[in-house]
């Protein structure tokens, strides 16, 4: 159902059966995982001008990447992260 880059990836689907006999197949909450169980790859600083999918192009070569990023740093808001000077983790990719 997604790319294996998803964040959704791996994430198993449900199905709903509504009043009127429809199914509605949905995809399930993904949970964040602890911030302690991602590996780090590197730390990097933020600069003036950066935007979060700089950073992830930089870092991890893939500026959709970005959600391994927020994972990293228990980050909801991606652009939260960006504020110049600020260190980030930045984690090994994981299938």
């Amino acid at each position: 159902m997604f790319e294996p880059t998803s964040r959704y990836s791996g994430v198993e689907t449900a199905t709903h059966t509504s009043p009127d006999g429809r199914e509605i197949v949905y995809v399930r909450r993904r949970f964040v995982p602890p911030r302690a169980s991602l590996q780090k790859l590197a730390e990097t600083r933020v600069q003036q001008s950066d935007r979060i999918d700089l950073v992830t192009a930089r870092t991890l070569g893939d500026p959709e990447q970005f959600w391994r990023i927020c994972d990293a740093n228990d980050a909801l808001d991606p652009y939260s992260l960006v504020a110049p000077g600020r260190r980030l983790t930045v984690p090994m990719p994981m299938p």
